[in-house]
């Protein structure tokens, strides 16, 4: 098993578990017995680890995959009918209930819930442990069982359109981090090169100091002691288009508008509980996969970290806006995602207790998971029902009691908020919250 993929095995808690957990809902019923054949056709059959068990080697060998000799797709799912009162909020507590259950290691990693009577239509969950894949990955994987199969070479919308890296090409990053050493020679006779390594070699210690110096963030209605309970919520979609032109206004990326209106409202939610931090910081997954390529069969974890600092007391929606995009821009011009990469995979080598301590003394660094995914550009079909909306939620590790997930589907974006039920006992507040200051930016952005 791939040393990253390893550690994200081991990383397992009872307050966090670690499972990508994606729902996806519907306005009218949907054919379950197609839904099945499909994911199993298109996803199981094509993909081997979804019918191969983890199973753990010795202390110098590692974890390795193995095909479950008795694998029954039946084992993995489940149909049921959603309690009354059949809303939003009865599949928010459903799926609440659900992100905190382990799945079983003694077979494949993943579960299927297919979910009746929501509304007039239906839902359905689907959970996928971390050392499969990566988010971005598996919300590809997802979209090859819809009608229309992977809509392009990417299966994603275009990353022109919206935001197909959330910090830009990653690709450069990883070669650069990892060819430094192979410079030698072109240092020697190119005077140039060596001053502009030397600038490389200062940014990447300033980066490797702000992952390594001991810190973390404080604590916070955000942070804290965490507890086995979790809540999730979403909010109503914002059209894209008004994001698009307020970035465009303000001389913002889409990105940059999205997080920043994320930072508003966890601002304002410290706010009304007399909280006065600075700043938060969030874990953002940073894509080191090719979006124009095929998915590999294997999957597997292909992403870095990196630490972005929320402005979280800034009210302010325009000045606010301009803190992140600088943040933002820093990040994206440096090498931070591609050491973190190359650091999870040195932790996947680490003995059992010893990675345990590194993931609490990373994610004390952090207050939330970030994560921003692109969908399909317009509405899709799953076995002829169209799909109403999804939401892809990172599961957050060691001491982090918050995903944060902002996905855009059919011309539209929303988030969804899944938390420590201690911490925050209505994440509705955070998800209204933010729909609340993306529209605030774009008044600001036609003033």
């Amino acid at each position: 098993m791939p040393a990253a993929d390893a550690a994200w095995l081991h990383m397992d808690r009872p307050t966090n578990i670690m499972v990508v957990n994606s729902v996806l809902w519907f306005d009218a019923p949907v054919d379950w017995d197609r839904v099945r054949g499909i994911f199993l056709e298109r996803v199981v059959d094509r993909f081997p680890r979804f019918s191969q068990r983890a199973v753990e080697g010795t202390l110098l060998a590692g974890p390795h995959w193995e095909d479950d000799p008795g694998f029954d797709p039946d084992l993995h799912f489940h149909h049921l009918a959603l309690p009354a009162p059949n809303d939003r909020a009865a599949l928010e507590h459903f799926v609440s209930d659900r992100v905190t259950t382990p799945l079983q290691r003694d077979r494949p990693l993943w579960e299927v819930y297919l979910i009746d009577g929501y509304g007039d239509g239906a839902a359905v969950l689907i959970r996928i442990h971390h050392s499969i894949a990566d988010g971005i990955a598996l919300a590809r994987v997802m979209l090859l069982m819809t009608d229309d199969g992977e809509l392009g070479p990417t299966g994603i919308a275009d990353p022109e359109d919206h935001h197909g890296s959330p910090l830009g090409p990653a690709a450069p990053l990883l070669r650069a981090a990892g060819g430094l050493a192979q410079e030698g020679l072109h240092v020697l006779t190119h005077r140039g090169r060596a001053v502009e390594l030397a600038g490389m070699a200062l940014e990447d210690g300033q980066t490797l100091a702000k992952l390594l110096l001991p810190w973390s963030d404080p604590p916070s209605p955000i942070k804290g002691d965490l507890q086995r309970a979790h809540r999730v919520a979403w909010s109503d979609p914002v059209e894209l288009w008004r994001v698009k032109r307020a970035g465009r206004s303000l001389g913002a990326t889409v990105n940059d508008v999205l997080v920043s209106a994320v930072a508003g409202a966890i601002g304002s939610y410290f706010r009304e509980r007399g909280d006065d931090l600075d700043a938060v910081h969030a874990l953002v997954p940073f894509n080191l996969r090719p979006l124009d390529r095929p998915l590999p069969p294997e999957l597997g974890n292909r992403f870095g970290l990196v630490l972005l600092e929320l402005p979280v007391s800034v009210a302010d929606p325009v000045a606010r806006l301009d803190v992140v995009k600088r943040a933002m821009d820093a990040i994206k011009h440096g090498h931070e995602g591609a050491l973190t990469y190359e650091i999870l995979g040195l932790m996947g080598r680490t003995p059992p207790i010893v990675e345990e301590r590194l993931i609490d003394y990373f994610s004390a660094k952090g207050s939330m998971v970030l994560t921003n995914v692109p969908g399909p550009r317009r509405a899709v079909s799953l076995a002829g029902t169209p799909l109403r909306g999804v939401l892809v939620w990172a599961p957050c590790s060691g001491s982090v009691g918050m995903s944060v997930s902002v996905f855009s589907y059919d011309r539209k974006v929303m988030v969804g908020f899944l938390v420590d039920a201690g911490l925050v006992p209505d994440p509705q507040l955070l998800a209204d919250g933010f729909r609340a200051e993306v529209l605030g930016l774009a008044r600001a952005a036609r003033g």
